[in-house]
């Protein structure tokens, strides 16, 4: 069984309530694949035990996150970016600083749980499947979002963010081999009231729009090759992926929609797609969890 874990910045604090549903009921992987936050979800649970009180502990940390100690701004940085003379616009000292404080293995090939991490070359586009090597290299190469944090040199290649190509990497997990797959998505800021401010988010924003069409694509192409179940991120979702406010609101409603989803028999059922659409008016805080989502 692997739990695929989808790209999404600050959206993936939705994952450690769907993490906190599914090892409530005694659903635990065998295999991790995450691309960008899902690769820093995935780090740290792949590396304790799969127990509620480690989604817990991730849930605190994404409580606790704001967007200056990933994306600290320095100004000259900024500056340097917009001018060309660097390919980024944060340092990635920030984000590194992160994910080096809550790892307990150094190496990929060390995890108690498998874990498998995308990232893509930038000369080449090709899309890379990190098994073994330091933990910290490959999972800030596969959150470099282009233009935004610098490439991670791994192996003689210069990586970036796996969102790229395969923002929720189900491909892999068939490719590794498993025959349940759970799809942790972090869905995308639909019926937003205004366009994000700034380039950091307007970017983040595009990406989280261009991925979400990979997924709808893949969850048709692979259904005959492994029973999918996606759990249904919040919907609808007015917040965007630079926003890291909102932490606790997400997990909260992430948990409610997951528990309700397996409780209803929703694992069991086909695999809901995630067709793009607008809200009439804001929905309920008590809301179907597949509001704005389709069964195939």
């Amino acid at each position: 069984m692997a739990f695929v874990l989808s790209g999404g910045a600050s959206l993936g604090a939705i994952q450690a309530g769907m993490l906190h549903a599914l090892y409530e009921r005694g659903i635990v992987p065998d295999v991790i694949v995450g691309t960008s936050a899902g690769a820093l979800n995935g780090a740290f649970v792949a590396s304790r035990p799969q127990t509620v009180a480690t989604a817990v502990a991730l849930a605190d940390i994404w409580r606790g996150l704001r967007r200056g100690q990933a994306f600290p701004l320095n100004p000259v940085t900024g500056l340097l970016g917009f001018l060309g003379a660097r390919d980024h616009l944060v340092p990635p000292s920030g984000l590194r600083r992160v994910i080096a404080g809550h790892l307990e293995h150094s190496e990929l090939q060390d995890m108690p749980i498998p874990l498998h991490v995308v990232a893509v070359d930038v000369l080449t586009g090709e899309e890379l499947r990190l098994s073994r090597g330091p933990v910290l290299d490959a999972v800030m190469a596969s959150a470099a979002v282009p233009g935004v944090l610098p490439p991670v040199a791994w192996e003689g290649r210069s990586l970036m963010d796996g969102g790229v190509a395969n923002n929720t990497p189900i491909s892999h997990a068939v490719e590794l081999g498993a025959e349940r797959i759970y799809v942790l998505p972090t869905g995308h800021a639909c019926a937003l009231d205004q366009a994000p401010d700034g380039a950091l988010g307007m970017a983040l924003q595009a990406m989280s729009l261009l991925t979400h069409r990979r997924l709808t694509e893949d969850i048709e192409r692979h259904r005959a090759d492994a029973q999918l179940v996606v759990l249904p991120p919040p919907c609808p979702q007015r917040i965007t992926p630079i926003d890291f406010d909102h932490a606790g609101e997400l997990i909260d409603r992430a948990l409610h929609d997951a528990r309700a989803f397996l409780d209803d028999g929703g694992a069991e059922e086909p695999a809901i797609r995630m067709r793009p659409h607008r809200h009439r008016r804001p929905a309920r805080r008590a809301a179907v969890p597949q509001r704005g989502l389709a069964r195939a």
